[in-house]
C-alpha cells in the first residue's frame, strides 16, 4: 500500500548563503524548516528581502541550496529533481509570455516543454476552466490585465501539479481583479490543490490562507494555521501579528 504523505513540500536545515559585489557573504536563508500539508492555502509572508523569494527558486531549481533537504511530493530535489519539478507548477509575478501567441499556442508549447502528448494535453478543459477560452485564438498582447494573470496560472497548469505556487499573483492590480484572483484561487483549492501563496497584502493572506508562515532575516519566525494565530495572540488583523514579528 502507497504510503500517505503528509506533506507535500518538506524542506529542513535549509540554508542559502549569497556573494554580494562587495565579496561578502549574505546569509539568505538560515536553518529554514518549512511544512506545507496537502490541501492547504499555504501563506509565505514577509518584508522584501526577507527569503520568500529564495525558497521559492529553490522549490522551482533556479537557484542552488548550500545545504539542508527539500522534498517535493516526498522527491528529493537532489535526487530526484525531474520527478520534484513535476510535482509543481510555478506562476511568477512577471508576465512570461510572447504577445504575440494566442493562448491556446502558448499552452501547447508549455505542455511540449513537459513531454506531454498532444492526445493527453488539456489545453481547452484549463482555458475553459479559467474563463479564457472565448480567446483561445486571440493574440495575447490583445487581453485585458486580468486575464493575462489567468494565463499565467493556466500556463503553470498545463501538467497537472500537485502544487501550484503564486508568486504576488495581484502585485500591482486593481481591486475588483483582485476580487477575480482571488475567486479563481479558492477554486484551485477546491479542486485539491495545494496552494503556496507569497503576498504583501496582509490582507489577502488573512481572507485566503488556511495556514501563513512568517519569514524575516532569512528564518522561520512562526508558521501554524491561521485560526490558531489569530486566537493565540488575541487580535483581530493578521496585520498586527505580521508586524510583530517581521519587525526590521
Amino acid at each position: 500500500m502507497e504510503k500517505k504523505i503528509k506533506y507535500v513540500i518538506d524542506i529542513k536545515k535549509l540554508n542559502k548563503t549569497f556573494i554580494d559585489k562587495k565579496k561578502e557573504k549574505v546569509l539568505a536563508l538560515i536553518n529554514v524548516n518549512l511544512q506545507i500539508p496537502k490541501g492547504s492555502l499555504f501563506g509565505l509572508l514577509g518584508l522584501n528581502g526577507a527569503g520568500k523569494s529564495t525558497i521559492i527558486n529553490i522549490l522551482a531549481g533556479l537557484c542552488l541550496k548550500n545545504s539542508g533537504t527539500v522534498k517535493i511530493n516526498n522527491y528529493d530535489i537532489d535526487t530526484n529533481r525531474k520527478q520534484a519539478s513535476c510535482q509543481i507548477g510555478i506562476v511568477p509575478q512577471e508576465l512570461n509570455f510572447d504577445p504575440f501567441f494566442t493562448p491556446s499556442e502558448i499552452l501547447e508549447v508549455q505542455a511540449g516543454l513537459y513531454g506531454i502528448k498532444k492526445k493527453n494535453r488539456k489545453t481547452k478543459k484549463i482555458l475553459q476552466d479559467l474563463d479564457l477560452y472565448s480567446k483561445a485564438n486571440s493574440y495575447t498582447r490583445s487581453l485585458s490585465g486580468g486575464m493575462k494573470r489567468r494565463l499565467m496560472i493556466a500556463k503553470a497548469l498545463v501538467h497537472d501539479p500537485l502544487i501550484l505556487v503564486l508568486d504576488e499573483p495581484t502585485a500591482g492590480v486593481d481591486v475588483n481583479l483582485r476580487r477575480q484572483l482571488w475567486k479563481y484561487i479558492n477554486k484551485l483549492k477546491s479542486k485539491g490543490k495545494t496552494i503556496l501563496l507569497t503576498t504583501h497584502y496582509i490582507e489577502e493572506a488573512e481572507k485566503l490562507c488556511d495556514r501563513v508562515c512568517f519569514v524575516s532575516k532569512g528564518k522561520i519566525v512562526l508558521s501554524e494555521t491561521k485560526k490558531k494565530i489569530m486566537k493565540e495572540f488575541k487580535q483581530k488583523k493578521l496585520e498586527d501579528i505580521f508586524i510583530k514579528f517581521t519587525k526590521s
